[in-house]
């Protein structure tokens, strides 16, 4: 009951600000409210007040004793949302896949999958040595076990 009323002020919110949206939401036993969000154009404090006196400003203190924590998905949280990934193109990703682990450069963003670029160094056709080729896969959404950014210093 108290569940359903916070995700309904929750989903008013996020009604309100269609840049932001929805990675994880939880109310645990002892009403500890857990949301974390993710935005278009990344999520900013202001962003998580907005959505916290959504939520608290609509919730009776008197009648239900809680806690709440909104937080913005961090640099290596998981890629969990297809509109996640629009807003790291050009960004380094490792994608995992049943049966392969890809590292490269989001190249491209389509609403059934995802396009990586990456060079790797390949014995020549003729000769001694190696040369350098452009690689590419597209990977679709339903094969994507893990996506994480690659944070290079």
């Amino acid at each position: 009951m108290f569940k359903n009323t916070v995700k309904e002020l929750l989903n008013t919110a996020l009604e309100e600000r269609q840049d932001l949206f929805l990675i994880d939401f939880n109310v645990n036993e002892a009403n500890h409210i857990k949301v974390l969000l993710d935005g278009d154009n990344g999520v900013l404090v202001e962003d998580c007040m907005f959505v916290s006196r959504a939520i608290e400003h609509n919730l009776d203190r008197e009648e239900q004793d809680f806690s709440l924590e909104v937080m913005s998905a961090g640099a290596t949280s998981p890629l969990v949302n297809k509109r996640q990934y629009k807003r790291h193109i050009k960004r380094t990703i490792e994608v995992k896949t049943a049966s392969n682990t890809y590292e490269g450069v989001l190249a491209n963003v389509t609403d059934d999958e995802i396009l990586l670029e990456w060079k790797a160094r390949e014995p020549k056709p003729v000769g001694k040595g190696k040369v350098t080729v452009k690689k590419q896969a597209n990977i679709a959404y339903g094969d994507i076990l893990e996506a994480k950014i690659m944070i290079k210093f």
